[in-house]
């Protein structure tokens, strides 16, 4: 299973963990016997690794195959109903380490918040997490969860692949990835960081993080948003030597959606979560003041040219600065036709190499006939029966090398100049999907059992109307400097009218918004 330089790096892993590891596996040697073969295999490899790891097959997990992670002679709640390879290996590697009294990186309260969780009544939280080895969301959710089971008696957590268990997949109409189950019944869908989840289940949190909130001094410059344009911008910001502050509702922003980066100059190739997680690094260590998992509900400008600028946070709190640079991103465009909103998560998916595997040997859409459509439309055809791609323009929009590529595929149709009219389901999945051909007039019905929505951006600016300007579609209107309409507030990144919505162009625009913000304050005293 693991070669041998895969072997080497996680044999040094494990030698930094202090307390012996058990892996218990509970195999199936009938119905899933090649799986089976291949997690004794693992498990054997890892065992082999280190003195303080051992494996054994007498597991009596009631869902097979599977195996424990936990300390020896304790019941850690960690398990995986997978093999986990792809994206989860480091979930894997992380689980071993935590398992093995490695200290994670989390800060002392928010340990000592999991440690004090448990269910209503008193009782257990029993997650279930159902992923996809391909998804690059799901490893975070997998990663938090066996993190508070680890440090949490109380919390049980099992990462299930749902490829090889695709009757409960049936059973419980799971439609994307990461589905996250709670007691039983479902909890949350998508990417969803340790401060989410646990926002979820503790009901006091919110209000304690307003409070600490509430009691921060006031910035010099407060970044809104955590991508690619507001890391930049509280870097350049922050080596200045002024107070400055990030606050994010999910720090990486796009780039934790996108699966491979290879136009990133200096950077031959990397993935999404990764460049998010260096991101992070670099402005954490530039001492940046991070507020992560909070979300924006308005903002107040300064009564005159260096008065503070106030900014409330949905939990309540409000938080200062002289000045802003808003980096807010943008997120996927809806069709909006019926059916869409009723069945997301249920057949209609914005992320197909996270959920495009649900949909092994079924017929799906992909909506959207640009780069990202046909990308997304190509993938899916190595994995699902068939795919009908529907663009509204008369001609497909992406790159010339992308739209041969999928003409040559034999399970891909084509239909250009098609509106998409509706979406229909049973009540509980997706059924199949209506467009008109807009040339003939003529409607046309496909049955099928996803869609996949690939028609562009929306900046996340909705909070700004009516406090600056904003284009028609709803970008912040920048100068040469990224000022904005208000005097002490910038902007950078995908929210703003600058062309091309580009990594490399919203690093370099936040830089620049940083500078501006900078030059601002030494020219306007504090007020």
């Amino acid at each position: 299973m693991l070669d041998a330089n895969i072997q080497s790096q996680l044999a040094a892993y494990l030698g930094r963990i202090t307390q012996p590891v058990e892996l218990i596996a509970s195999l199936d040697d009938a119905g899933q016997a090649e799986t089976s073969a291949q997690m004794r295999e693992l498990l054997s490899q890892i065992a082999a690794l280190s003195d303080k790891v051992s494996a054994r097959f007498d597991g009596a997990a009631a869902r097979r195959p599977s195996f424990q992670i936990t300390r020896a002679g304790a019941d850690m709640g960690v398990e995986f109903a997978a093999i986990p390879m792809g994206h989860e290996f480091t979930s894997l590697a992380l689980a071993l380490l935590q398992a093995g009294g490695h200290p994670p990186k989390v800060e002392a309260d928010v340990i000592e918040q999991i440690r004090s969780l448990q269910a209503d009544g008193g009782g257990d939280l029993v997650f279930e997490t159902w992923m996809s080895l391909s998804c690059h969301n799901c490893p975070d959710v997998v990663q938090a969860l066996n993190l508070m089971a680890v440090l949490n008696p109380r919390v049980r957590h099992v990462a299930i692949d749902g490829g090889l268990f695709q009757a409960e997949v049936e059973q419980r109409g799971i439609m994307a990835v990461p589905a996250v189950f709670l007691n039983g019944q479902p909890f949350g869908s998508g990417r969803m960081e340790l401060a989410e989840i646990l926002a979820k289940v503790d009901t006091g949190a919110a209000a304690r993080d307003a409070a600490r909130l509430a009691t921060k001094e006031r910035f010099d410059v407060l970044v809104v948003g955590g991508g690619p344009a507001g890391a930049a911008a509280a870097v350049y910001a922050a080596r200045k030597g002024i107070r400055t502050g990030v606050v994010a509702e999910r720090f990486g922003g796009q780039t934790l959606d996108t699966l491979g980066i290879e136009n990133y100059i200096s950077v031959l190739h990397t993935e999404g979560p990764k460049f998010a997680a260096a991101l992070e690094a670099q402005v954490r260590a530039n001492e940046v003041d991070i507020m992560n998992g909070q979300r924006i509900a308005a903002i107040e400008p300064a009564a005159r040219p260096g008065a503070p600028i106030t900014l409330r946070l949905e939990n309540g709190a409000e938080l200062s600065a002289r000045s802003v640079v808003l980096a807010t991103g943008a997120r996927w465009r809806k069709v909006g036709v019926p059916g869409e909103a009723e069945y997301a998560n249920k057949g209609v998916a914005y992320c197909p190499h996270c959920d495009g595997p649900l949909f092994k040997g079924k017929k799906v859409a992909v909506i959207g006939g640009g780069n990202s459509g046909v990308e997304a439309a190509i993938d899916l055809a190595g994995v699902v029966q068939h795919v009908t791609l529907v663009e509204f323009a008369d001609q497909l929009k992406a790159d010339a090398v992308l739209v041969k590529k999928l003409q040559s595929l034999p399970n891909v149709t084509i239909h250009v100049n098609a509106q998409t009219t509706e979406i229909r389901g049973d009540g509980s999945k997706v059924t199949g999907l209506t467009f008109k051909d807009r040339a003939s007039g003529a409607e046309h019905q496909v049955e099928l059992a996803g869609v996949f929505v690939q028609i562009g951006l929306v900046p996340n600016t909705d909070f700004l109307k009516g406090r600056l300007e904003l284009s028609r579609y709803g970008e912040v209107i920048v100068d040469e400097r990224c000022a904005t309409s208000v005097p002490g507030i910038f902007a950078a990144g995908d929210a703003t009218t600058v062309p091309y919505k580009q990594i490399v162009i919203a690093a370099g625009e936040g830089a620049k918004a940083a500078l501006s913000a900078f030059d601002y304050l030494i020219r306007h005293a504090a007020g």
